[in-house]
Parts: structure tokens; C-alpha cells; sequence
């Protein structure tokens, strides 16, 4: 489809909410971006459900180019959740923009996380064992059943991700006799975000041992991983954390 300034918000943004969307930055005059539109068309067409092409011409909508500076076309850009994700700039070769837009498209794996359940987290990790986001899931699931025998194993694999550090560290505070900690971790298990980085917070001003402090702030960091980078919470807290830190 072709979108504009006016349309550009719900076209692209608001979708990218649903599906993947690529966005084909061009202009009439500009040659590789005719050469690169067939390409890119019939990339996207084998996922009609699951990607979406939309197409701006930069010269009838300044707006929108500018707002994502575009200095050199064709650029293509992929926006998910109403954020870019990925992008490529001049005419690339049909091979690459077929792997480009096949990375889009979610794998037996995904699709596995996406159901849930521990059934479908165990084969999503045999079918890919370097999957995060199933690991992940899975550890959450296990630890709220309170079975955490597994949880090392599982986790292991994925030692440098903060949400993995995160669920460790809430794990090892269940056992700390502290009621700010106590109230947080049971705020959190409650889905009351506020409420539990509030008191975790407050168990970091009042902590005196190294170690507690840094497995407080690693439970409160792997929550931020866990509400996503942009969540209004992520930003307030993360500088109350680096204040009461520092």
C-alpha cells in the first residue's frame, strides 16, 4: 500500500502492532528503487498474514521523511510494535532481501512461546535451544508453580540477559525475611508493577550488604527487561535506581 503523511501514524505505526511491517522509502526519479520495488513485493508476498509492505514517496510526504531521516534511497525500514527494528539502505540482491524479510516471520519456536504453555516452551527449546524468550517464559512459569530445581539449567544457557539475571535474583530474595522485599515480591507476583518496584526500592536505600544491593538491583533491572525498555515505569524507576545506587 502506498502511505502518506496523513496516513502514515495508523498505516504503519498502529499496524506494526499487529504484523511486521516494511516500510519502501522512494522516489519516482530514484532508478535502484524501481529496481528494488519488484523485489521487495514479492519478498512480502509470500507472508500475506504476517508482513505487510507499505510504500512512501518521499518527495509528496516531507514529513515523514524527515522524521525518520531519510538521507539516501531506496531505504527500507521494518517497524514493530511502532518502533524500527531493522533497516537496509540502497539496492540489495532478491537473496538478501528474501533472508531480510524470512527474519520477520516467526519460527515453529515463536510461535510455540506464543502459546504458553510449559508443553509448548519445552519444544520450543528442543527445536531451538538458544531461544531466549522461551527460556525465559518457561523459567517464569516453573518458579510461579515454585518449582525451581530445573532453574539453573534452564537458565545457564542465557546468563547474560538481565531478565534471566532478574528471575534469579527474585528467586534468592524469596528467602530474605525483609518486608520491603517480602511486599515487592508479592506485588510483583500480584501484577502490581508500581508497587513492587516501589518497595524493592525502598529495600535498596535501607540495604547495607553489597550482596543484597546488587541482587536488588538486579531483580529491579530484569522487571525493567520484563515491562520493556520504553514502559513509562522502566524510565522513572531506573533513575530512582541509579540514584539510590549512586
Amino acid at each position: 500500500m502506498d502511505t502518506t503523511d496523513a496516513t502514515f501514524e495508523f498505516d504503519v505505526i498502529e499496524r506494526s502492532r499487529e504484523v511486521a511491517v516494511v516500510v519502501d522509502f522512494w522516489a519516482p526519479w530514484c532508478a535502484p528503487c524501481r529496481q528494488l520495488a519488484p523485489l521487495l513485493e514479492q519478498a512480502v508476498g509470500r507472508y500475506p498474514d504476517e508482513v505487510v509492505l507499505a510504500k512512501v514517496n518521499i518527495d509528496e510526504n516531507p514529513v515523514v521523511a524527515q522524521r525518520f531521516r531519510v538521507m539516501s534511497i531506496p531505504l527500507v525500514k521494518v517497524f514493530r510494535d511502532g518502533d524500527v527494528v531493522d533497516e537496509f539502505t540502497g539496492l540489495q540482491s532478491g537473496h538478501t532481501i528474501d533472508a531480510f524479510v524470512n527474519r520477520l516471520v516467526p519460527s515453529k519456536a515463536d510461535r510455540l512461546v506464543e502459546l504458553g504453555d510449559e508443553l509448548s516452551l519445552r519444544e520450543a527449546i528442543e527445536l531451538d535451544p538458544a531461544h531466549t524468550a522461551a527460556r525465559l517464559a518457561l523459567a517464569r512459569l516453573l518458579v510461579s508453580d515454585g518449582h525451581t530445581a530445573e532453574l539453573d539449567d534452564l537458565l545457564d544457557p542465557i546468563s547474560y540477559d538481565g531478565e534471566a539475571a532478574g528471575i534469579r535474583a527474585r528467586v534468592a530474595l524469596g528467602d530474605v525475611d525483609t518486608p520491603d522485599i517480602q511486599a515487592g515480591l508479592a506485588a510483583w507476583d500480584a501484577g502490581l508493577s508500581e508497587q513492587a518496584l516501589t518497595h524493592l526500592l525502598d529495600a535498596v536505600r535501607g540495604a547495607t550488604d553489597p550482596d543484597r544491593r546488587d541482587l536488588l538491583r538486579a531483580a529491579i533491572v530484569g522487571m525493567f527487561g520484563e515491562l520493556g525498555e520504553h514502559h513509562p515505569l522502566t524510565a522513572r524507576f531506573r533513575k530512582r535506581l541509579a540514584q539510590a545506587l549512586y
